[in-house]
């Protein structure tokens, strides 16, 4: 078993950055891929970014490249979020999830086998 615990949420102005912490405990060393997914109200869950644990291989959404970066403390076992230049649009609970078995790219939320209890993200001047 893998839990997971974010951090980072909160209210932002339009321009301004946040970054969210994921912290993974239990069975990390089966870990392959963390991402990050955010919905919001009346919307599907949507992928946000993913970074494979060994190689350090990242994947965004074309709706955050150039904007959010994904990193991860293989040390600590975490992933993080630096999320900058925020739009109203990025506004969601964002959740945190493990992969354990490679599938193909990490953008599949259905491929994801533990998920965080989310953290929101609100930016509104």
């Amino acid at each position: 078993q893998v839990q997971l615990v974010e951090s980072g949420g909160g209210l932002v102005q339009p321009g301004g950055s946040l970054r969210l912490s994921c912290a993974a405990s239990g069975r990390t060393f089966s870990n392959s891929a963390m991402g990050w997914f955010r919905q919001a109200p009346g919307k599907e869950r949507e992928f946000v970014a993913a970074i494979t644990w060994s190689a350090g291989r990242t994947y965004y959404a074309d709706s955050v490249k150039g904007r959010f970066t994904i990193s991860r403390d293989n040390a600590k076992s975490t992933s993080y979020l630096q999320m900058n230049s925020l739009k109203p649009e990025d506004t969601a609970v964002y959740y945190c999830a493990v992969r354990v078995v490679s599938v193909g790219v990490p953008t599949i939320a259905a491929h994801y086998n533990y998920w965080g209890q989310g953290t929101q993200v609100a930016v509104s001047s």
